[in-house]
């Protein structure tokens, strides 16, 4: 059986290198924001009589505009700053490099859409402290129906000002994404479209427990930066000590997805797979809306959200919606496919997800570390072991031609254990070109990603009738079922979204482990996310006739 190291990747020297020269000089550039004007700390009374503070951004001159709205809790005066040597801004664009380059003005917040650019296409911008952030009164509760209510008041207030046309949008990046879908499913008059930008949607599958395991890295980070700019009345930290499975708790924070009914452009990337990808393509799979696009790419995060490419179909998708100007409607799915981390191989309008016309193809797991093709014939009877704290396994399977694979791969694995009964189990998908490994962009501006990934706490193997499909599993964390010593159980394990080419002679490696599969060096491995290792103990994956352990893969004929 073929042993692997899926945390030594070749040429992770050469990558740190190119992370220690982008912290040192950034591929970012600030400029002025000139001929617009601010309104700066404007007070925006709630009912409740606690009062939230804007920054309003307009055209110079008068007349009314239509106005894109963001909401959030790190503080909307928190800008870049002009120094002597050039501009100062967010340590995140040191810490996360971004594989392109950035540009927005000197009065962009984190994450925000960048007032100066929409100015100039003729779009008013407001920009939220909310609740208990920034110079907002009150205290604060992330992700609640407290904050939903603030943002639905916010945005009947921008509708009524005179410089409104009373078309209001909402645009953002993160939990200025996030922010927008609890707000929409309220139906507050004057919201016209939505255009949340790479956000989860469901804070436990999503985000703090993706199945069913711990994150501790970014969501452990993120709680403490929270906590410290803003005033928040729940310790989300403790909260989610306290609630390790999927209850009441979580259902309260999760958006009724259902209930949107606005026009929305979601970016559905493919390289945020920490912690947004799923969750956003659940926003565009599962929103009531009628009108429903998704942007999917896999390039930096920054550096798409700022692009000419992403700008100009959110700029075409509002004037659509809020000016309601003679403009196509977007593509219901703009997907991008490529080769490797800078290289697209197309560009393509697709009307689902997943798509129609996929060939949904089986490889087994085999003996020799191998996968094979249900049309290869079924493999014999055969299993194979690894550490969970230290081991790992590999399979590979050859492509003779070339293969594209866009859409949700699923895991489906007959395993038994010893030394423990509740075994985490992290799963992965690369590509290599002969001995050469292909890396993708990933999240946190990770530039060694695999093509998907995956994981489950075994012990949360039973699957929601709901909200699975043929082709996409979901589970419900309500409830642990340890494994017994020596049974053997099945799992099916959900795979990041992705669309990759593989070329004739390259190969697709499946990976499987008990911790996680990245290495989390700042300089060459995926800093800052980290999830809680397996108990100690041995994972044995079976396969035969009877209990076919595979890989499904989304195969989309070649036109």
């Amino acid at each position: 059986m073929r042993a692997d190291t899926p945390w030594r990747r070749p040429a992770a020297f050469s990558y740190a290198l190119r992370r220690v020269r982008a912290f040192l000089r950034p591929p970012v550039t600030v400029y002025p924001a000139d001929d617009l004007v601010k309104d700066h700390d404007v007070g925006v009374a709630m009912r409740d009589g606690v009062v939230l503070r804007v920054n309003v951004y307009r055209p110079v001159g008068d007349g009314t505009f239509p106005v894109i709205l963001c909401a959030h809790p790190y503080g909307k005066d928190v800008l870049p700053k002009k120094k002597r040597r050039g501009w100062s801004f967010s340590m995140q664009y040191r810490i996360m490099n971004q594989s392109g380059p950035v540009r927005f003005s000197a009065e962009t917040s984190w994450e925000a859409p960048d007032p100066a650019w929409w100015t100039s296409q003729g779009y008013a911008v407001i920009n939220a402290d909310t609740r208990g952030g920034g110079h907002s009164e009150g205290t604060g509760d992330l992700l609640s129906d407290q904050e939903a209510l603030d943002i639905d008041e916010l945005i009947e207030w921008a509708g009524s000002q005179p410089w409104s046309t009373g078309e209001v949008g909402m645009l953002g990046v993160s939990y200025l994404a996030i922010s927008q879908y609890k707000a929409a499913a309220l139906h507050p008059p004057s919201l016209k479209a939505i255009c949340p930008w790479e956000g989860f949607t469901d804070a436990y599958r999503d985000f703090f427990t993706p199945g069913g395991i711990v994150e501790n890295g970014f969501a452990r980070i993120w709680l403490f930066m929270t906590k410290r700019v803003a005033r928040v009345s729940t310790d989300l930290a403790a909260e989610r000590r306290r609630h390790p499975l999927r209850d009441d708790w979580w259902d309260a924070l999760t958006p009724d997805l259902e209930k949107i009914s606005v026009p929305m452009l979601v970016c559905t990337s493919f390289s945020d797979g920490n912690p947004h990808s799923v969750g956003s393509m659940r926003a565009f799979q599962r929103a009531g809306s009628k009108d429903r696009f998704a942007y999917l790419h896999r390039g930096g995060k920054w550096a798409t959200f700022y692009g000419e490419d992403a700008r100009r179909a959110q700029l075409a998708f509002f004037d659509r919606y809020l000016r309601h100007r003679e403009v196509p409607a977007p593509p219901r799915m703009r997907l991008e496919v490529r080769d490797a981390a800078d290289r697209v191989v197309e560009v393509r309008s697709e009307s689902e997800w997943p798509l129609e016309r996929t060939s949904w193809t089986t490889l087994r797991l085999a003996e020799g570390g191998t996968l094979r093709s249900e049309s290869a014939g079924g493999a014999p009877a055969g299993s194979a072991s690894f550490d969970l704290r230290r081991g790992s396994l590999a399979f590979r399977y050859d492509f003779d031609e070339d293969t594209e694979i866009t859409g949700p791969m699923a895991l489906r694995l007959w395993v038994s254990c010893e030394g423990t009964d509740d075994p985490e189990l992290f799963a992965g998908v690369e590509k290599w070109s002969g001995t050469r490994y292909v890396p993708f962009q990933g999240s946190y501006g990770y530039g060694r990603d695999r093509v998907a990934s995956g994981r489950l706490r075994v012990a949360f193997r039973e699957l929601d009738p709901e909200r699975s499909t043929p082709h996409q599993p979901e589970h419900t964390f309500r409830r642990l079922q340890p494994v017994v010593p020596g049974e053997i159980v099945e799992v099916r394990i959900p795979l990041t979204p992705s669309a990759t080419l593989f070329r004739a002679g390259d190969s697709l490696r499946l990976l499987l482990a008990g911790r996680y599969l990245e290495p989390r060096n700042p300089f060459f491995g995926h800093f800052p996310a980290r999830y809680r290792p397996s108990a100690a103990g041995t994972l044995t994956v079976h396969w035969s006739p009877e209990r076919p352990s595979s890989l499904e893969t989304p195969v989309i004929p070649r036109r």
